[in-house]
């Protein structure tokens, strides 16, 4: 009987490890077309916070916001960390438990594979900026709703307005796919150059997900190879 028990937990844990993997790809959540999908112009509100000069005053303007439920059950209003003036921003979809308690973007199993990434390619922490779309948690680390992008998604917006990034790393398809106002999966947005408002816009996968299947960090490798690639181009041109 211990023997069906143990063949039955090894399939119920391949199955769960292959519908987190397309989940990756492809999402579970279907966004329906209209105009916010054919742009991805940048409307801000008519809010005190839209004036920051700083992404310090930003933070500080922006961090009581309780526009949408999860800033009721957030810990900590996760903002965003690096270098104010980086060429570089990687961007993932939303804070997880370790980020909310410490109200820092990547500081979990993912940060600590994402700071390995950073400095495979030659680079610190601490010279890039690192952010998410969502600002807060959502429960049980479930994937951000359409309507808490949308209500959050200005705040991001106005840190890249900042920070002027020459580069745009999107951590994963949910975050590749906002930016881009698309439906693509991520293996139909990963290997291409994209635009963001002036930005060379790269994806590749989450670190979360690279922890859950190894296998996808040699194509995740190739994908920062060509940012690397692109990023000395420019630093050449300077």
């Amino acid at each position: 009987m211990s023997g069906i028990n143990s063949e039955l937990n090894d399939l119920i844990e391949t199955t769960k490890r292959y519908f987190m993997q397309q989940r990756d790809l492809f999402g579970n959540i279907v966004y329906t077309e209209g105009k916010k999908k054919e742009t991805n112009e940048v409307v801000y509100p008519d809010e005190p916070w839209v004036k920051s000069s700083s992404l310090e005053e930003l933070n500080s303007q922006s961090c009581a916001c309780l526009k949408c439920s999860l800033g009721h059950t957030r810990a900590n209003f996760v903002f965003g960390v690096g270098n104010p003036q980086a060429k570089v921003i990687f961007i993932g979809e939303a804070p997880g438990a370790d980020e909310d308690l410490q109200g820092e973007p990547f500081v979990g199993r993912a940060g600590q594979l994402l700071n390995k990434i950073i400095e495979a390619v030659g680079m610190k922490r601490q010279e890039v900026y690192i952010c998410n779309i969502l600002k807060c948690r959502p429960p049980n680390n479930r994937d951000p709703l359409p309507t808490e992008m949308e209500t959050c998604s200005p705040y991001l917006a106005k840190q890249i307005e900042l920070v002027k990034p020459k580069f745009i790393i999107c951590l994963g398809r949910i975050s590749a796919q906002w930016l881009l106002r698309t439906t693509d999966s991520l293996t139909t947005m990963r290997t291409k150059v994209h635009d963001y408002h002036g930005a060379k816009l790269i994806v590749t996968y989450h670190p979360a997900a690279l922890l859950r299947n190894p296998n996808w960090k040699r194509p995740a490798w190739e994908d920062m190879k060509m940012f690397k690639k692109l990023y000395d181009e420019e630093k050449a041109a300077e």
